[in-house]
């Protein structure tokens, strides 16, 4: 509980009162005898009034509280958090509200200030925007009251605990490719092309031809038909993609609002979209976190969800990439032959290690490297060069980033594709090369 500006105003007034009237008898200016009496009467007034104005608001009762909270939340992206007020004033009251946001959400529009109105309950909103991924928990709402007489401000704590999931947004970066996959898809030429055949995964019910087997033959379909009735089947020819996905030290640079672990995500989560609407099955392996995950590929829209909810808490670490042992936990896991998608930052430093685990991989599935590039790096390439620290910095760029190419071209001299992007552009580059090679019937 604090004193009002009306409470502090009067004080204030009477103390101004209480020092003219202490000065004035040095000056040798006589005063009225009652004066002072008056004074210490209007004292003790505002004081008796602001104890009996604090004890009714000591008895008040505190509004009740209710948050409208979405489950989900998009990184980076502001959503509307609606806060309803109940009361058993009887009486018209401007209170002031203030929701505890969590730490590292930004927020707009708050404190509210609100009138409450006898017999009805109302409504406000604010804004937050997340600024990390993860699981958020939000605790109370504070609520300032005013006493009766306008003397006293009263915070009131109402505990209201709440949570939500921060989500990666990667449907706003890529909102015109979802909006229009279909099209796109189409415009590509990108059709799934089965081969007929004896393969395991039934096609069609068709009439019986020469060269076909017995076992071929629908007997309920020919008893019906009266006539030799056969079953076509088709190859499987869906595909598995499975990312393996870094989440060490080297995913932490930040290029604008996001990290590169969140442009790495927002870009596989693109490639899952579209490879599930191809009929593909989408998997997930992380390696370097805190606590590793796996999602086994599987088909369907409903895998989008899956994949979100593994990793909408991930973040980037400190530790070291192992890629040696990334790629042994995969192939433990991962029998069947999928396409590989390792997303991770390559430095010149890679080389025995990484060629040799790679290799491994490809021996049973069919790899693809998408490396993230700093834009600094680009940034410093294209900046003229006017004095020592400038050229300084030209050449090192430039050897760094050859140093890396050479490390590209080795891979790419093993038969390893490495698809070299910026991390705005990572979602994109990995959907035309996938797209192609679909188009192509490499995958």
């Amino acid at each position: 509980m604090k004193p009002s500006r009306i409470l502090l105003a009067l004080l204030g007034t009477l103390l101004v009162f209480a020092i003219v009237f202490g000065t004035l008898p040095l000056l040798r200016i006589s005063l009225p005898a009652t004066l002072p009496v008056l004074s210490w009467s209007l004292l003790l007034a505002v004081l008796l009034l602001a104890a009996i104005d604090a004890l009714w608001l000591r008895r008040l009762p505190s509004p009740r509280v209710e948050r409208e909270l979405p489950g989900n939340l998009p990184l980076g992206r502001w959503s509307e958090v609606r806060l309803t007020l109940h009361h058993d004033y009887n009486h018209a009251m401007q209170v002031e509200l203030f929701d505890h946001v969590p730490e590292r959400m930004d927020f707009d529009y708050l404190p509210q200030h609100v009138e409450l109105r006898p017999g009805e309950q109302t409504q406000c909103g604010y804004r937050v925007r997340p600024l990390l991924r993860g699981h958020f928990h939000f605790s109370r709402c504070e609520v300032n009251l005013p006493s009766p007489l306008r003397l006293w401000q009263g915070r009131r704590y109402v505990d209201l605990p709440g949570e939500t999931r921060v989500y990666p947004d990667f449907a706003r970066l890529y909102g015109a490719q979802l909006m229009a996959v279909d099209d796109w898809l189409s415009q590509m030429g990108v059709r799934q092309r089965p081969r007929r055949g004896l393969g395991l995964e039934f096609h069609q019910l068709r009439e019986f031809r020469e060269g076909d087997t017995l076992r071929q033959i629908d007997w309920k379909a020919t008893a019906r038909k009266r006539t030799p009735i056969a079953r076509e089947y088709q190859d499987e020819r869906d595909q598995q993609i499975v990312f393996l996905l870094d989440c060490g030290r080297r995913m932490r640079s930040q290029d604008g609002d996001l990290s590169h672990f969140d442009h790495a995500l927002n870009a596989c989560l693109l490639l899952s979209y579209v490879a599930l609407r191809q009929g593909d099955a989408v998997g997930l392996s992380t390696f370097a976190g805190d606590r590793d995950q796996y999602v086994a590929p599987v088909k369907g829209q409903a895998q989008i969800s899956t994949l979100l909810n593994a990793v909408y808490a991930l973040d980037s670490t400190r530790r070291p990439a192992d890629y040696a042992a990334a790629i042994n936990g995969l192939l433990a896991r991962q029998r069947r032959r999928a396409l590989v998608v390792l997303v991770t930052n390559l430095r010149d430093e890679d080389d025995e290690e990484l060629l040799g685990a790679v290799k491994r991989l490809s021996r049973q599935h069919r790899v693809l490297i998408a490396s993230l590039r700093e834009e600094v790096l680009d940034q410093l390439r294209q900046a003229p060069v006017d004095n020592y620290e400038q050229a300084l910095a030209y050449c090192g760029t430039v050897g760094y980033l050859n140093a890396r190419a050479g490390l590209h071209e080795r891979l790419l001299a093993h038969g390893i594709p490495v698809l070299d992007a910026r991390p705005g552009e990572l979602g994109p580059e990995l959907v035309s090369r996938y797209l192609a090679w679909k188009k192509a019937g490499v995958l």
